[in-house]
């Protein structure tokens, strides 16, 4: 597709996650250049969000996963800066991490205090080999960060924060008894505020499921609150719809009056689906980002999340293979 190290496919990249003004992160963008499927934007690389061997945590030197991005301009009072951005090491002890920048571009802070969020938890867990995959949401109902993660692997807990930093652990969510019988993990959650009417629900939730035959699927789920929780025991998207063994690492995008799933397989690349306003469709549309085979990608590429700045809109996602990932930058073109 003539892509070289420096430039992600037009066609293969995907816009998501808009602001509702400079600044702020929400799920819908309205991209500027139109090349993918579904008219979603391209973009070009730009820069890692930071030098990972430089952070003062140890763990994370090593990789940094599932960066999630959030904008705290009308939401938190006397932020650090203007975005917020979440990750962790997925290896034991995992821990959640926050950096902070005035622009999306960085440059980005690692925050004194990491990890945010640890294993140990008392009273609430003891101890979980790691802690993991967060997913930050600005919760406009009750106006604070709600934080999905991991830990153990089995499940996914919900913590709670009026300043992103500080977070008050909540509940449980997600557990792989909620699911199938043969679900024996799941992970990697996102959540966004969609309303399906026919559901009485305000969230929708998209994860990874791992079977006992050892196949990872994307699952979901559907709230009214947030908190409390029901989810689909039929797979959104099956490995074998797409032509894969594992698919993991879903988000939610707008677009079009519809709603699109995207996700990474095995291959290294992302895929699209399109699931429609209630997520009953299941329109597969193929490719939607190659990864670069050099630098920093090196044939992967993963866990995206999005935000639009100044009217520039961006992909952060989670660069090169598993257990040696960066946070990596790109701006549509």
């Amino acid at each position: 597709m003539g892509e070289n190290t420096n430039n992600l496919s037009r066609r293969a990249l995907l816009g998501g996650a808009a602001a509702a003004g400079a600044g702020l992160l929400l799920p819908g963008l309205a991209g500027t250049a139109s090349a993918g499927p579904a008219g979603f934007p391209g973009y070009r690389y730009l820069k890692l969000a930071f030098d990972k061997a430089t952070l003062s945590y140890p763990p994370a030197r090593n990789e940094v996963i599932f960066p999630c991005l959030r904008g705290t301009k009308d939401r938190i009072p006397n932020a650090l800066g203007k975005f917020y951005l979440y990750y962790a090491p997925h290896d034991a002890p995992g821990g959640i991490c926050l950096s902070y920048a005035n622009s999306i571009e960085g440059p980005y802070t690692e925050y004194s205090g990491n990890p945010i969020i640890r294993r140990e938890w008392p009273p609430h867990y003891d101890f979980v080999t790691h802690v993991s995959s967060p997913h930050a949401m600005w919760n406009s109902a009750a106006k604070e960060m709600w934080l999905y993660f991991h830990g153990e692997n089995t499940t996914t807990r919900l913590a709670r924060s009026k300043d992103g930093i500080t977070f008050t652990y909540d509940k449980i969510v997600l557990e792989t008894k909620m699911l199938a019988p043969d679900a024996r993990e799941s992970s990697y959650a996102r959540v966004f505020e969609h309303t399906i009417p026919s559901r009485g629900s305000r969230y929708v939730m998209v994860f990874m499921v791992n079977t006992t035959a050892n196949r990872r699927h994307i699952g979901w789920g559907w709230s009214a609150d947030g908190r409390n929780w029901q989810f689909d025991r039929n797979p959104l998207v099956r490995p074998s719809d797409v032509g894969r063994t594992n698919l993991s690492g879903p988000h939610v995008l707008f677009r079009n009056n519809s709603v699109y799933v995207v996700y990474h397989t095995d291959g290294g690349e992302m895929r699209i689906t399109e699931v429609g306003r209630d997520f009953t469709l299941r329109k597969h549309l193929g490719v939607f980002h190659t990864p670069l085979a050099g630098a920093p990608d090196r044939g992967r590429s993963a866990a995206p999340c999005f935000g639009e700045e100044n009217g520039r809109s961006y992909m952060i996602y989670e660069a090169g293979a598993r257990l040696e990932g960066n946070i990596a930058i790109a701006r549509a073109v």
